[in-house]
Parts: C-alpha cells; sequence; structure tokens
C-alpha cells in the first residue's frame, strides 16, 4: 500500500484536523487550561488554516495518516512574519496507530520540498520538550537546534526550535 502525500483535500479537513489533535493528545497536561483547549482546536481546524497554509496529508488506501501545515507566505495565526527565505513547518501530527511507517518522515520531506521549490532556503519549526520522537526525527533529517529562537511561556511549558538551511 502506497503512501501518497499531499495537500488536503476539502473532504479530508475534518479527518485531517481529527488525526493531528489526535497526535497531540497525549502530551495534554493532567489539567488542561483554556490555552491548551484553544491550541487543541486550532489542530483541529484544516478548514481554517488551509487558507493561510499548506496543509499535506498523508494518506494510504484513503485513510488520513498524518497531517502537516508548512507556513510560507503566512502564519497559522496569522500573526508571524516570515523571512522572504523562510519556510515554517507546524503541526506535524501522525496518527498514533500509525506511527513508526515513515508517516512523519515523508511529511517533513514533502515540506521541504515545497520550500526548495517556492525558493526557500532556510525551514524552521518549533516542537515542545516533550516530543523526544519528533526530535529525534528533525534531527535525523539534518535539522540543528536553534536555542536563540525557544519559547518559554509563564507556565513553564517550553517550545524548542530548529533550523534547516537548504542548499
Amino acid at each position: 500500500m502506497a503512501m501518497e502525500v499531499r495537500e488536503v483535500r476539502p473532504e479530508e479537513y475534518e479527518e485531517a484536523g481529527r488525526v493531528c489533535a489526535l497526535a497531540y493528545r497525549e502530551f495534554l497536561p493532567p489539567a488542561p487550561d483554556e490555552d491548551w483547549h484553544g491550541y487543541m482546536a486550532l489542530l483541529a481546524d484544516v478548514a481554517d488554516r488551509v487558507a493561510r497554509t499548506t496543509v499535506l496529508v498523508a494518506v494510504v488506501d484513503g485513510h488520513v495518516l498524518g497531517t502537516a501545515t508548512v507556513e510560507l507566505d503566512g502564519s497559522v495565526d496569522g500573526e508571524v512574519e516570515l523571512a522572504p527565505n523562510q519556510a515554517h513547518l507546524r503541526m506535524l501530527g501522525v496518527d498514533p496507530a500509525a506511527r513508526g511507517r515513515g508517516v512523519g518522515r515523508a511529511l517533513v520531506d514533502a515540506c521541504i520540498d515545497i520550500a526548495r521549490v517556492r525558493g526557500r532556503t532556510l525551514v524552521t519549526l518549533h516542537t515542545t520538550d516533550l516530543m523526544h520522537t519528533a526530535q529525534h526525527l528533525y534531527r535525523s533529517m539534518g535539522f540543528e537546534r536553534d536555542p536563540a529562537r525557544d519559547i518559554r511561556f509563564d507556565n513553564g511549558f517550553l517550545l524548542v526550535a530548529y533550523r534547516l538551511r537548504l542548499a
């Protein structure tokens, strides 16, 4: 069964959002606050972000196994400006039942390919300090830590930054 990685189709928005939110659910704190509930809703709302970003899905036999968002000209929240040479990877999520099958790597590869085609020379991303598997994947693909761009929230939650220079 071949995996197809491509832009999400309107009839897949709901399923792609469900898969993305499901992938992040295990990282929720024991008592999620309003910010977390808002972020989970943002993860699930593919229809909203597809107007400002490129949302990809990995599909096997008509089933969405994973999704990723690549920001090129605008951000998911509409608030972050990207440098002209920059693409930013967001919301990589793989259905927990499909992990270990190369879905995440295929999605990141597709995001990198899109960045290259669009003339970007830098791909950036943030991930949580809890997502060890994701960090391993990024490092194995040549991403380097970018601690100067780490973000620590008032509640102590840490987003760690990575970057990949494209040739």
